[in-house]
C-alpha cells in the first residue's frame, strides 16, 4: 500500500474519532435507543424460543455490532454493506472451518478469524465484529454448533436484518442523523480538509 494511501486513510480515521467527541446528549439519546431496541428485538426471540444460557440469537458480535451502526454512523465498517456482508462472509468462514477442522481449536479459531478478515477485505465488507462472528461458529455452544450452515442464516442474517431495518429508522430520525452515511461522511471530510488548507496558506 501506498504511503499517500496510508495517511490518507489515518487522516479519515482522524476525523471520524473528531467527530464522533462532537456527539451531544441528542446524539446519545438516538444512540441509545436504537440500541436499546435493536438488541432487546434479538433478546425477545431468544426469550422466547431458548431458555436458560443458550443464547443462539443474542451472539456477541452483535453487541459490537450496535457500537458501530448506533453509536459510528459515519464510519465505513458501520454502513449496511459492511454489517450485512462482514457477518454473513464470516459466519460461512467460521462454519467451513469448523467443519474441516472439528477438533483442533488452536488451529480452527486462528484460520477461522484470519480468512474472514481476508475475504472481507477482498469483498470490500470489513466490518470489525465479523470476526468474533467466525470464532462463535469454531468456539460456541454445543447448540450453535450443532446448527452447521443454519447458523449463517439464524442467528447470523436474521440477526444482521434486525440490527440493520433498526439502525435505519432509528439513525434518520433526525436532520442531524443520516445513515447509510458514506456520501455524508465524504462531504464534511472534504469541507473539513478545505479549511484546514485554508489556514494553513
Amino acid at each position: 500500500m501506498p504511503i499517500q494511501k496510508i495517511k490518507r486513510t489515518y487522516r479519515k480515521t482522524k476525523y471520524i474519532l473528531y467527530k464522533e467527541t462532537l456527539v451531544d446528549y441528542k446524539e446519545q439519546f438516538w444512540s441509545f435507543l436504537g440500541s436499546f431496541v435493536g438488541i432487546g428485538i434479538l433478546a425477545y426471540i431468544q426469550s422466547i424460543h431458548f431458555t436458560g444460557n443458550d443464547a443462539v440469537y443474542l451472539i456477541g458480535s452483535f453487541g459490537a455490532s450496535s457500537v458501530l451502526v448506533y453509536g459510528i454512523i459515519q464510519s465505513p465498517f458501520s454502513q449496511p454493506r459492511n454489517l450485512v456482508g462482514g457477518h454473513l462472509i464470516s459466519a460461512l468462514i467460521g462454519v467451513t472451518v469448523h467443519k474441516l477442522v472439528p477438533d483442533i481449536i488452536w488451529i480452527a479459531a486462528p484460520l477461522a478469524v484470519s480468512f474472514s478478515i481476508i475475504l472481507m477485505q477482498i469483498t470490500k465488507t470489513l466490518h470489525p465484529p465479523g470476526g468474533a462472528t467466525a470464532l462463535i461458529a469454531v468456539i460456541g455452544s454445543d447448540k450453535i454448533k450443532a446448527l452447521g450452515y443454519m447458523y449463517v442464516f439464524s442467528p447470523v442474517l436474521i440477526g444482521v436484518l434486525i440490527l440493520l431495518i433498526t439502525a435505519l429508522i432509528f439513525n434518520n430520525m433526525t436532520s442531524s442523523r443520516s445513515y447509510p452515511s458514506h456520501s455524508t461522511y465524504h462531504k464534511h471530510y472534504h469541507k473539513l480538509k478545505k479549511r484546514l488548507s485554508k489556514r494553513q496558506n
